[in-house]
């Protein structure tokens, strides 16, 4: 199963994802790996761009959404709490919506949804927005892409998604 932002994974099969919903001490181990395990899940580490691009999906700090604002935020808490929240799981029907539209999104809107004034307002982390359309260009939206790619091949190989914030 693919995992997201900052920290993602994917469990390869409807068995992982099984052993994950049976016993919530698997979310640790996709997430964080197993020394035994040299066969590594597709990840994906947003750093601290997380927020920044969830906003610009949304227009909002924490509101989910359909769709693309489901691809950072979504899916339905899994596992233990590891200081900010539980992971979530992203089943596999889901992952090929996101992934279907985030590949629809437009830059063009989600430039205009880029107001660091707003972001700044509404405490969208981390705190670097002054900056103005230079973080846009060299942070969010090569973030945004991977995000896009991840998603993409998560969907394209029946995968679910897990996400956690770390």
């Amino acid at each position: 199963m693919p995992g997201i932002a900052p920290g993602t994974a994917a469990p390869r099969d409807a068995v992982e994802l099984a052993a994950v919903l049976a016993d919530p001490a698997e979310v640790d181990t996709l997430l964080y790996g197993d020394d035994d395990d040299e066969a590594a899940e597709p990840e994906l580490d947003l750093d601290k761009s997380w927020h920044g691009i969830h906003y610009l999906l949304t227009g909002t700090a924490w509101e989910i959404g359909d769709g693309a604002g489901a691809a950072i935020l979504g899916g339905e808490e899994v596992g233990e709490d590891n200081g900010y929240g539980p992971a979530r799981l992203v089943r596999p029907d889901a992952v090929r919506t996101i992934a279907g539209a985030l590949g629809a999104v437009d830059v063009q809107t989600l430039r205009a949804r880029f107001d660091p004034q707003a972001m700044s307002a509404a405490d969208i982390y981390p705190a670097i927005w002054a900056n103005g359309v230079e973080e846009l260009d060299s942070y969010l939206m090569p973030n945004l892409a991977e995000l896009r790619r991840f998603y993409e091949a998560a969907a394209s190989n029946g995968q679910a998604v897990l996400l956690a914030l770390t």
